[in-house]
């Protein structure tokens, strides 16, 4: 049992325990005789809070427990998370301050933060930007996720990530061998490439280790060991700093 679930057993364990304390001070009030099933219930109407906060107090643990297995999770795959040469570049690809973003090139937040990833890169020559694609959003995810990473062969990874994020209305597949044509990628040899091993690799590389770091939606960032969770430039900017500090 991992420790999530051993959470949610434990809460169910405080619950009961909640209520074999409540009768207890009935039987205790009344010398001894065991409190009925309405006295119970009379002490929890009167105080419901008890249930609240031992409820609060569980769900609290619980994301701390999931915060510490993600930050020792992204501890432990650090290289595979940075330093994979399957994976696409944007900015310094030897920058000293390293950002990784999990991402769909379908998926409507991930478009809504594409702007302040490209501010930031624009503002931070020493900034790395590790792009992970997954492909869950919708169907063509998959071929736009196979197209940037066949691009990349030709070092062309960035034009079309930002083509296909600039892009107007929903993907599909011709619309992507249009944005790849106007980056300036041999289309032939794009389409080749898609289908090698070595892509298929590298797509099922990033969902694993989304998996492992548990990474539950996207866009999400990593950036100085810890998951960052914002849409806001700003933000990132401050947490590029904090990681540059260090």
């Amino acid at each position: 049992m991992n420790k999530i679930n051993a959470l949610y057993v434990s809460l169910v364990a405080l619950v009961v325990a909640i209520i074999a304390l409540v009768m207890c001070i009935v039987c205790c009030n009344r010398g001894g005789n065991a409190g009925s099933s309405a006295d119970v219930e009379k002490i929890l109407a009167d105080k419901p809070e008890l249930i609240a906060n031992a409820l609060q107090l569980a769900e609290q643990k619980r994301i701390e427990a999931a915060q510490q297995a993600a930050a020792q999770a992204i501890k432990d795959n650090m290289d595979a998370l940075t330093n994979n040469p399957n994976d696409g570049i944007l900015g310094n690809p030897d920058g000293k301050v390293v950002l990784v973003e999990f991402f769909d090139f379908s998926c409507g937040y991930c478009h809504k933060i594409y702007p302040a990833i490209k501010n930031v890169v624009a503002k931070n020559p020493d900034l790395k930007v590790v792009a992970k694609s997954m492909t869950f959003v919708a169907p063509v995810s998959k071929y736009a996720a196979k197209a940037a990473l066949a691009a990349k062969e030709q070092g062309k990874f960035e034009a079309v990530y930002k083509g296909l994020f600039e892009a107007q209305g929903p993907l599909t597949e011709a619309k992507v061998d249009e944005i790849a044509v106007l980056s300036g990628v041999d289309l032939e040899q794009m389409k080749a490439d898609m289908n090698s091993p070595k892509i298929e690799k590298a797509l099922n590389d990033m969902s694993d280790l989304a998996g492992k770091i548990n990474v539950t939606g996207v866009p999400t960032l990593v950036l100085n060991g810890k998951v960052v969770q914002t849409l806001d430039e700003a933000v990132i900017q401050s947490e590029i700093d904090a990681a540059r500090n260090n």
